[in-house]
């Protein structure tokens, strides 16, 4: 989805120099508040970001914006974890 607002020029001129630059700064801000507010996980908060979990990380830690990591965060990863080293398993056993 592609939305349009229209700000200010001192607004602008504060979050970027460049429309490029103004547009990651948009996402990378919106991206933290949400997942600040439990919107978004930190996985979809870092997609909107545009970032790798490291800078994310990084970002996050500069903002002072704790990592929200559950029983469900973990319930997850431990079936992504299984689901990949599965299907590890069958690629070797198909060489």
């Amino acid at each position: 989805m592609k939305v349009s607002i229209d700000l200010p020029d001192k607004v602008a001129e504060i979050m970027g120099d460049s429309q490029e630059m103004l547009e990651k700064n948009i996402k990378l801000n919106l991206a933290l508040l949400l997942y600040k507010r439990g919107l978004l996980s930190f996985g979809r908060a870092r997609e909107l970001a545009g970032l790798s979990v490291w800078d994310f990380i990084e970002k996050l830690a500069e903002a002072k914006i704790p990592i929200n990591y559950d029983v469900d965060d973990l319930e997850e990863d431990l079936r992504t974890i299984d689901k990949l080293f599965k299907e590890k398993i069958k690629n070797e056993s198909n060489i």
